[in-house]
């Protein structure tokens, strides 16, 4: 072990791991499938700094985290049916193989005794992920390798906790610990010689944005006005989007639509459009859309001309969509007839499945995308440089959730906030998933229970990812 680096930096490192599952209070459905549960894996972490700084476990019985802990601790819920949607593997064994590879990058990356910053040890670790998935597929006798969202997701709640731990042991936030007194590499080690003399400090912001607008998921599914329903929840939630308008005062509203039926989705745009415009929300605040196809669209084509259809609908409508998210399939190589270039010219188009690595967005830019989704599930580390690469080099960014809840939405919402260029929070687990948000609401009450359709991100500045 060197005996020189900055104080900050982790000479010894412990995680250990526990999980928890939900049952959705309404099922969800996004790119034709539908989910209505949530496995949630936690990592906790203790560790202790080059210049002394100590994190230890807590002392209490069991690794159960039910709410804030002064340890280091990530979160992150297994959306194997966005991560991995094979169905000739089954929902259970995906979530074995995922919460297994976990288990497994754990191990690995305590038997290699991590020593620097979160940035080095996650970067160390991400080239020895394939070698240890290749074994764990080989173990449950897959027919074909794990893929990379798959992996990146197994991953995510490890590098939460080894930053959240760094930062908590130097008694700072963690976005505050980016630049080069902190990391010894700059960013030309991680993304090439353009980025020679650049660190991340230069693409964060040290305190996060005060308030941010809430992106509402609009699902598949979801009832728009009351006629709509079919199966209430008659738990006292709103049931409809109307209902939700107008009990969070939302402005942003991220819908869900076929790809694959396009008046399903012209009629779907506009009855949102509609309810939304009809709802009764007080206030003059105009409406904000994304439109998610979860690769869906056989084309281009669909695309232009679902925007098409929409504008001779309702003009207005399409004046409120900001961007458009990953219309066709995730693996741009294998069709790379399916380009962006056209849709760029009239609106924002983002890869989200199709972004795996450095690599993936290069291809996508090529292709005609003009701007990348940040999630958590995806890794601190690889969502902290996709970052820089995106306002570096001009990109159109955002920050996405994967019905994230408790803790990981903390993350998420955490990593929107330190963020410039990102303008609004994706967060669907109050609608979805209530019960996991419980344990967490009490300390973060309106992270959760949103009022006047912005969520306050200023309470994210404390140590660690600030929650």
């Amino acid at each position: 072990m060197s005996s020189t680096g900055p104080d900050t930096d982790i000479i010894r490192l412990e995680l250990r791991t526990s999980s928890e599952s939900y049952r959705y209070r309404v099922p969800i459905k996004f790119g034709g499938r539908v989910v209505q549960d949530a496995t949630v894996l936690n990592v906790e972490a203790a560790c202790e700094t080059r210049g002394g700084g100590r994190i230890d476990f807590p002392t209490s019985s069991g690794v159960q985290i039910t709410g804030p802990t002064s340890c280091g601790f990530g979160s992150m819920t297994l959306g194997v049916a966005w991560a991995w949607p094979d169905p000739s593997v089954s929902d259970e064994t995906r979530l074995q193989v995922v919460s297994q590879l976990c288990e497994r990058f754990v191990a690995d990356t305590l038997n290699n005794n991590p020593v620097g910053h979160p940035l080095e040890i996650c970067h160390h670790q991400s080239q020895r992920r394939v070698g240890i998935a290749s074994q764990v597929a080989a173990e449950f006798g897959l027919n074909r390798p794990i893929p990379a969202l798959a992996i990146l997701l197994a991953a995510s709640p490890i590098e939460a906790a080894i930053f959240d731990v760094h930062a908590k042991a130097a008694g700072r936030n963690s976005f505050e610990l980016l630049g080069r007194d902190f990391v010894s590499s700059d960013l030309s080690a991680y993304l090439g010689e353009n980025y020679r003399g650049l660190y991340l400090d230069r693409f964060v912001s040290v305190k996060p944005k005060p308030t941010m607008p809430l992106y509402h998921l609009v699902g598949a599914l979801d009832p728009l006005v009351e006629t709509d329903i079919k199966s209430p929840a008659g738990d006292g939630l709103p049931e409809t989007l109307q209902q939700w308008i107008v009990r969070d005062g939302l402005t942003h509203l991220k819908i869900k639509l076929a790809g694959d039926d396009l008046k399903w989705d012209v009629d779907r745009v506009i009855g949102v459009h509609s309810a939304a415009h009809t709802s009764g929300r007080p206030g003059e605040h105009p409406y904000t859309y994304s439109l998610d196809f979860n690769e869906r669209c056989d084309s281009e084509a669909y695309v232009l001309e679902l925007l098409d259809q929409i504008s001779a609908r309702d003009e207005r409508a399409l004046g409120c969509v900001a961007y458009i998210e990953q219309p066709t399939h995730r693996d741009l190589a294998a069709h790379p007839e399916n380009t962006m270039h056209r849709v760029a010219e009239r609106l924002p188009v983002v890869i989200d499945e199709s972004l795996v690595d450095l690599a993936s967005l290069r291809l996508a830019v090529e292709q005609g995308y003009s701007g990348v989704a940040l999630k958590a599930c995806k890794g601190h580390s690889e969502a902290l440089l996709m970052a820089a690469v995106a306002q570096h080099e001009n990109l159109y960014l955002c920050v996405q959730d994967l019905t994230c809840i408790g803790a990981s939405l903390l993350h998420s919402a955490s990593l929107a906030a330190h963020i410039p260029k990102v303008a609004a929070i994706e967060s669907n687990g109050r609608q979805f998933c209530p019960a996991g948000n419980a344990a967490w609401i009490e300390h973060y009450p309106r992270m959760f229970d949103v009022k006047d359709g912005v969520l306050p991100t200023a309470c994210l500045s404390g140590p660690g990812l600030g929650y």
